[in-house]
């Protein structure tokens, strides 16, 4: 099922996530004018620069024809040097990253819905609701170290398409619930907008860092298509679909939640509490940011996965504990082949990640840093070089300045948003407390 539809709804999985629910904060920082702006400015460079980078899949010169299989292969094939292992870095420093932030939130929003309950019974001010986060990381982990197991990427088309519908559910019933409070609000008072321009800073650390994942997965979401039609081709209708459903319930959920919560709005108005009731919808929600990160996180760690075992296999071919697969039936399931250096060292990343996930407690923040990092090199300056690279495009010419503007002036944004997540790590080490995580 390796089709259109499953590469839209692989990139649906990794784009959407659970940030989409505190776009209301990011628009309330920008105001209305400038945050719906600066909203549309990245998705159109995404869409422009993902597009570049589908027609990439294929090698150029005595190689023509030749596929691609990674982001990284993509950059050797057409540019090589020193900015392979640049590119190798960001991606895959960007992945682990993420599968560490998808731990920690996808813990906030199992304790959101315990919490949920017990503040319909208890009250909103109840002391005893602060719940620790550590059991359900562990819980999050042992379910993913089962997930990991899965051997091929494309295998896990009916997950990510479980995982999008997820999407769709929490951010409709956030969207509904924005609704709902701005039409008692339009009863109450007479203006509820208030024009107002605030800092940058969160809603690039935040969300805008959620673009990389459009150019980190396209060639491996590129690689599990047919090839007839061209991949090329069915990767721009994805990336157009992907985009475009990305950007609507983006700026549904923001500009909802702006208008519901104003200047006020919540870092994340589902498991921050910007709606206490009704609970038994907050609890649907969070169970469905939950299930919706569960894909997600394999989306991500599946190319760390395979890069690593690629190299094993490639330094070790004789090595019978890294090439042996051992066929074994599983009830239910039917017959599976289980390879011990997988299994090993899948399972490993994934209690890594957890560990990670419970010592720091502000590594949401320090994803931030990483995302300002890696917008740059991987969404705009690799794609674009790429281009410039494959279609032999004159030096000075009116289009290589075009596509030089652009690249300058995503690096000045990467380098705004970097020191952002910077100043809020430091804020974040003063009350560092590894272990202690609660919500």
């Amino acid at each position: 099922m390796r089709t259109l539809v499953t590469a839209s709804a692989h990139i649906v999985t990794a784009v959407i996530g659970s940030g989409v629910l505190s776009l209301a904060w990011g628009i309330a920082q920008l105001g209305w004018v400038a945050g719906p702006a600066v909203l549309m400015a990245f998705s159109i460079t995404t869409f422009f620069t993902s597009i570049l980078l589908a027609d990439s899949y294929r090698a150029p010169g005595p190689m023509h024809g030749v596929r691609n299989y990674t982001y990284m292969d993509v950059v050797r094939a057409h540019l090589g040097g020193a900015k392979v292992k640049l590119c190798g870095l960001a991606q895959y420093g960007n992945l682990v990253g993420v599968t560490i932030g998808y731990t920690i939130t996808a813990s906030i929003s199992m304790v959101a819905v315990k919490k949920s309950n017990c503040f319909h019974r208890h009250g909103h001010d109840h002391v005893a609701c602060s719940i620790s986060n550590n059991p359900f990381m562990i819980i999050f982990a042992a379910i993913q170290v089962v997930l990991s197991q899965i051997p091929n990427f494309h295998k896990l088309w009916w997950l990510s398409i479980v995982a999008a519908i997820m999407s769709f559910a929490y951010s409709t019933i956030g969207v509904g619930l924005s609704i709902a409070k701005v039409a008692v609000l339009v009863s109450r008072y007479s203006d509820i907008i208030s024009m107002y321009l605030q800092y940058y800073n969160f809603f690039y650390k935040k969300k805008i860092k959620i673009w990389i994942v459009m150019q980190t997965f396209n060639v491996n979401f590129q690689d599990t298509l047919k090839s007839d039609p061209p991949e090329n081709k069915v990767m721009k209708k994805a990336s157009f679909v992907g985009v475009s459903t990305t950007t609507l319930f983006y700026m549904l959920c923001s500009c909802a939640g702006y208008a519901a919560f104003g200047n006020n709005a919540p870092g994340n108005f589902l498991t921050g509490f910007g709606f206490y009731e009704p609970f038994w919808l907050i609890d649907l929600a969070n169970i469905c940011i939950a299930i919706h990160l569960l894909g997600a996180y394999q989306v991500f760690a599946q190319p760390v996965f395979g890069f690593v075992e690629k190299l094993c296999s490639e330094k070790w071919p004789e090595n019978k504990f890294i090439t042996t697969e051992h066929a074994i039936y599983i009830p239910l399931v039917g017959p599976y082949n289980i390879n011990f250096c997988r299994l090993v060292w899948r399972t490993v990343y994934v209690i890594f990640t957890a560990v990670v996930a419970m010592i720091f407690p502000f590594f949401n923040d320090f994803l931030g840093l990483i995302g300002a990092a890696t917008f740059y090199p991987l969404t705009v300056y690799f794609p674009i070089e790429i281009y410039i690279a494959q279609a032999k495009i004159p030096k000075y010419s009116f289009k290589w300045i075009c596509l030089k503007i652009l690249n300058c002036a995503c690096l000045l944004v990467s380098l705004v948003g970097a020191a952002g997540s910077i100043q809020g790590l430091a804020q974040d080490v003063k009350t560092y407390k590894p272990f202690q995580t609660q919500s």
